[in-house]
């Protein structure tokens, strides 16, 4: 994963200084100077938590305009498992299909369809690869991004299978060519999605070399365009759906995990749980594991934050969705080698060491030694004041050269305070 792109952008104008998405950012990935923030693409995870937070909305995701689907003849909609979760009181998941394909596209691929296909395929490889026990879920770009960055260790961990998402792209792809007789260069597929993670995973696709997807917009944008076009079906409503629960819950959390296996998983959901439950995979806490789904996002895909429904209410609403669905559909050919071919990666995820503070090893341990020493200097109360989420930071980055401003701003007047009980409970001596 060499080089990186980021969806998750600023809109300075908007941006009013504040720290919020500074404290927030799991990966110290933002700063503030000069009243605005600024994000280090290489040290963001596209978790989106900055978008979630920010009270002036400055923080928003890229996206592609829809009009993109005009570039060709025939148009595929992918909408991720998160979409069934927006809508009230719907019970149909083909009103939400047949509505795709009023909006302009010519078919629709489930990623649920996909999942449940890929559920069958993992069972056979978690328990024929044990030697890589725990195995880690891809279907989460954020929390790739998040190992291949801070925890190499587990890198080898990770279930080499693609994201069910270009999965399903591959094999509408494939279908259309064989349905149409078109040239694959003139289908244009494209995914609904949940998060930024998703958007960048196409331009910076995991496992693969290159994207089977052709653009990606956001569930946010097209929810009111496709609310319409729903509302206006009648009893105009195709026979689309072929996914089964197993697919379909993959949207929130334990999904996944659920389809997988009866026991031996742990699903973990939020950046902060799942960085806490990663440090506690890379220190090998859990010796019978299996397996582990994790999901950057609280509730799982349900809870993206280009999502236009609140996370726990569209779960609500996908569990209902389900009692009517067989547990499997098979739409997929379970012997096609092709398909099987496809859902394998292609490229292996690396260490990308965006937090070594030199690429020379000596050179790297002189400095996080002055970076301590300066730590020390500082009052430690991770204010942001000085524009970085900690105190350890602000030092990382005056080491580092990436600021030029060497001066605590609240450290004269901390040392004010010295001998007073704030100071004594501050340094924790009362």
């Amino acid at each position: 994963m060499s080089g990186f792109h980021t969806s998750v952008m600023l809109d300075a104008h908007k941006c009013n200084g504040c720290i919020n998405c500074l404290k927030r950012c799991p990966t110290d990935a933002i700063r503030v100077h000069k009243g605005k923030a600024a994000i280090t693409s290489t040290q963001c995870i596209d978790c989106g938590e900055c978008i979630r937070i920010c009270p002036y909305h400055a923080k928003k995701s890229r996206v592609e305009k829809f009009e993109k689907i005009q570039n060709f003849d025939y148009k595929i909609a992918v909408p991720d498992q998160a979409v069934y979760g927006q809508f009230r009181n719907l019970k149909d998941l083909n009103i939400i299909l047949t509505g795709l394909k009023r909006l302009g596209f010519d078919d629709v691929m489930e990623v649920a369809a996909a999942a449940e296909y890929e559920t069958l395929k993992m069972r056979e490889y978690v328990e024929q690869n044990s030697d890589k026990w725990p195995l880690i879920s891809t279907a989460c770009p954020t929390v790739v991004r998040l190992i291949s960055i801070k925890f190499p260790s587990l890198i080898e961990h990770l279930l080499p299978v693609v994201n069910a998402t270009e999965l399903a792209a591959f094999e509408a792809r494939r279908r259309a060519v064989k349905a149409t007789g078109l040239a694959p260069e003139k289908i244009g597929v494209f995914a609904i999605s949940p998060c930024p993670a998703k958007i960048t995973a196409r331009i910076m696709p995991i496992g693969l070399e290159k994207s089977n997807l052709d653009g990606v917009f956001s569930i946010k944008d097209i929810y009111p365009d496709l609310l319409n076009k729903m509302n206006s079906l009648g009893d105009d409503i195709e026979d689309l759906s072929k996914a089964g629960r197993a697919g379909i819950r993959w949207g929130a959390t334990s999904g996944e995990a659920i389809g997988l296996m009866k026991e031996g998983y742990i699903a973990a959901d939020g950046i902060e749980n799942v960085i806490r439950l990663l440090e506690k995979l890379e220190d090998e806490e859990f010796s019978e594991l299996k397996f582990a789904e994790l999901n950057a996002c609280n509730g799982g895909c349900l809870g993206g934050v280009l999502n236009v429904e609140n996370p726990y209410l569209a779960r609500a609403k996908i569990i209902s969705i389900r009692h009517d669905i067989d547990e499997f559909k098979y739409d997929y050919d379970m012997e096609d080698k092709e398909l099987e071919e496809a859902m394998k990666w292609t490229k292996d995820v690396e260490y990308t060491p965006v937090f070594e503070l030199s690429p020379d090893i000596k050179e790297s341990i002189i400095m996080k030694a002055k970076v301590e020493e300066l730590t020390k200097s500082f009052p430690g109360l991770d204010c942001g004041g000085c524009g970085a989420p900690s105190c350890r930071a602000f030092a990382t980055d005056i080491v580092t050269e990436k600021e030029k401003h060497t001066d605590c701003p609240l450290k004269d007047s901390f040392e004010q305070l010295e001998g007073s009980y704030v100071a004594k409970k501050l340094n924790g001596k009362d």
